[in-house]
């Protein structure tokens, strides 16, 4: 029997005739005792029947290897033992067609114990039959390499690919979990590490599951259970894990059952990114939310939180997320002198973006909710202030507007073809008369061109939870050229506002001499009177109140249709609201522009109150422009599609006769008529410029409008 066939390459026969002789010493691997005895059959007779052969396994299918390859054999790691030390039931050869399968315990008894109370050892008993076994991770037993051979399959560099056999893609059908971890890995910082790099000291899969003792990580003694992830991730980061277990997340999860955020709470599992890159910025709040939703959502109602959800991911770095102020794996409760917002060091932490910050400017409560009256007082009146304000408004000229809307469609009904010629005769341009002259008309396309700016650049902040917030912002470059644009048109918004008050300021000087009673040369209070609250001033008094009466009347049927002077009462309303609405918005919008500078005279709680009326006082002012101002200006029945007299400066006769008979009648008085008739005009070689221009604003103003009321319904829907 301890013959070598001639079959047998020599090669080999020279190494399995020693063996089966006692010539070949026992390996210095460490296995038990007696394997190095002379076997009770010789590996030569099992190569007689099991020695491979390259042939096709069934017809149609590609020739493969079938049997033991001897020179394989030879260079595994069992290329010394003899085949009965695993096939223990082997003592004689012929042997019994059916054999149990060879036995690892024998050498490797630590290791089957492991493995057996393993996910991968529980489940094959458990009956399923996917579950990984010895020959799945380490290959062929005929043919296995050492474990750091570069050729094994649990190789560092090559265990990802033998876990992906059962954990990627299509296994997911047979009951595993989690198909698309692979491939995350290999994107992941971990995963780069290994194959971008080549970095042998980079994870791979056992690093964090375990080798032979893998568990489920609801299994308490995982080394991926919440418990154990600390000490797991800790294995290589070593300094994180120690500033981590001394945080106010790291003492908790020290703790059994404690419940806290551990490392794949913030980096994830097998995506891990750089926690530098702009995406990983971006997404930390979210994570962190899923803990602290409140805070997340009050923080989402600040500019930092706004701009980062809005921001592209190559700009969202220039926005603080929440580690930029509560610190990273060393996060502590503020009362403790360590932490990063405690008393001692929270204005050196602002400072780390808002350069020259003092104390006072540390009092910004960047999670202060305004529905809260117990814990911010101040800031929850300023919140009831600015909804009632808003509230009252939209209530009042939406029911004046339903009112007109509903008289004009009674007069329509009642004679419809006197309304059309009464219609056709005010857009008339026959004869007509000089309402604004070009400083006017230039002014007002200056209000017209960074109202808008302001509201393309703000409103996606007021909305930010919207997808066309964040499309807007994109389309505009991001958060800070947004914030660019909008600083810009707030130039400009104050450039029309001084350049209006030296006009009155000016007006005001030349008529000077007529304030004052030519008698005696004194001030006049009833002649300052006048010119502050007359009919040609737009500055509102008691005789709007009369007009508005009238016109309530006229609604409701019980008067005739009231004619204006120069100017109506929705009209100097308007006037009022830019003067209210600069000041305003302005100032709040001032202090958000330039925090250090105010805080210096203000404490830091006070920019919370001005992004709130910056914000409201925005909401108010675009939609009272897009709703009311554009049906009082161009929507109405009579004025449809649109009013033109701000871009030509001029209304027809028809217009001044019905609308502003009572101007007509002062300027007859007064013999002035015939200076306000326009003789010679270039509007129509203009018209069709200015009309398209028109038309574009106001379609810009309508479908902000729309985009506003479907973010209020979305926001009121959840």
């Amino acid at each position: 029997m301890n013959a070598v066939p001639s079959c047998v390459p020599a090669l080999f026969r020279a190494l399995l005739a020693g063996s089966a002789l006692g010539l070949a010493p026992a390996p210095a691997t460490g296995l038990p005792a007696g394997l190095a005895a002379k076997p009770a059959v010789a590996n030569a007779e099992c190569m007689d029947c099991h020695e491979a052969e390259f042939k096709a396994p069934r017809k149609g299918l590609p020739p493969a290897w079938i049997g033991v390859r001897p020179e394989l054999f030879a260079k595994s790691v069992h290329g010394r033992l003899n085949c009965a030390d695993c096939h223990a039931t082997i003592t004689e050869t012929p042997h019994a067609s059916k054999l149990p399968p060879a036995r690892c315990a024998s050498c490797h008894e630590a290791a089957t114990r492991q493995f057996g109370a393993s996910i991968h050892g529980v489940a094959r008993p458990g009956g399923q039959a996917v579950a990984a076994d010895c020959a799945a991770c380490h290959g062929n037993a005929h043919e296995l390499l050492p474990v750091k051979h570069t050729d094994s399959p649990v190789a560092k560099f090559n265990l990802l690919g033998t876990c992906a056999a059962c954990h990627e893609g299509d296994n997911t059908r047979q009951g595993l979990k989690n198909g698309d971890a692979i491939a995350h890995f290999r994107d992941s910082i971990h995963g780069q590490g290994l194959y971008k790099m080549g970095l042998n000291v980079s994870p791979s899969c056992n690093d964090c599951h375990g080798v032979h003792d893998i568990k489920s990580i609801k299994d308490t003694a995982a080394h991926t259970s919440r418990a154990a992830l600390s000490q797991t991730c800790g294995a290589c980061h070593v300094g994180v894990g120690k500033t981590y277990a001394a945080s106010v997340h790291g003492q908790p999860a020290l703790q059994a059952g404690g419940k806290t955020a551990v490392c794949t709470d913030c980096h994830t599992a097998h995506d891990i990114e750089r926690p530098g890159s702009a995406h990983f910025k971006q997404t930390i709040d979210q994570k962190c939310g899923q803990c602290h939703a409140e805070r997340l959502a009050n923080y989402r109602e600040t500019y930092h939180g706004k701009a980062m959800l809005l921001g592209k991911a190559n700009a969202a770095t220039d926005v603080a997320a929440c580690y930029d102020c509560h610190g990273h794996h060393g996060i502590l409760k503020h009362t403790d002198p360590g932490s990063r917002l405690s008393a001692a060091n929270i204005v050196q932490t602002c400072a780390s973006c808002h350069q020259g910050v003092n104390a006072s400017f540390a009092q910004y409560q960047p999670h202060a909710d305004p529905t809260d009256g117990v814990n911010y007082p101040a800031l929850h009146r300023t919140y009831l202030a600015m909804t009632s304000l808003l509230v009252s408004v939209f209530a009042f000229f939406g029911v004046h507007t339903l009112l007109w809307v509903a008289r004009f469609a009674l007069t329509y009904c009642r004679d419809p073809a006197g309304f059309r010629a009464a219609r056709a005769a005010l857009h008339d341009e026959t004869e007509t008369y000089r309402r604004f002259d070009p400083y006017e008309r230039f002014l007002h396309m200056l209000v017209v061109t960074s109202f808008l700016a302001l509201v393309l650049t703000g409103m996606p902040l007021k909305f930010y939870y919207t997808d066309w917030a964040r499309l807007l912002f994109n389309l505009l470059g991001g958060p800070e050229a947004a914030r660019l644009l909008h600083h810009l048109a707030a130039l400009v918004t104050f450039l029309y506002f001084g350049l209006h008050l030296s006009s009155l300021a000016r007006n005001l000087w030349r008529r000077r001499g007529g304030l004052r009673n030519p008698a005696t040369g004194r001030l006049e209070f009833g002649r300052l009177w006048a010119a502050v609250f007359g009919p040609d001033s737009l500055v509102p008094s008691f005789q709007d109140l009369r007009d508005f009466l009238a016109h309530m009347k006229w609604f409701l049927g019980r008067g005739p249709r009231p004619s204006w002077d120069r100017w109506t009462y929705w009209e100097r309303f308007d006037y009022l609201a830019v003067f209210w609405g600069v000041a305003i918005i302005g100032l709040s919008g001032l202090m958000l522009w330039f925090p250090r500078f105010f805080t210096t005279f203000l404490p830091g709680w006070t920019i919370n109150l001005a992004v709130v009326i910056h914000s409201d006082e925005a909401l108010l002012a675009a939609g009272f422009i897009f709703t009311f101002h554009f049906f009082n200006t161009h929507m109405r029945l009579d004025k449809f599609p649109m009013d033109t007299v701000i871009f030509s400066g001029h209304i027809s006769k028809a217009e001044m006769l019905t609308e502003r008979r009572r101007w007509h009648d002062r300027l007859v008085a007064s013999g002035k008529l015939e200076q306000h008739r326009v003789i010679h005009s270039d509007w129509a070689e203009r018209r069709t410029l200015f009309r398209t221009l028109g038309f574009i604003f106001v379609g810009i103003g309508l479908l902000l409008l729309g985009l506003m009321v479907y973010a209020l319904l979305s926001r009121l829907g959840h």
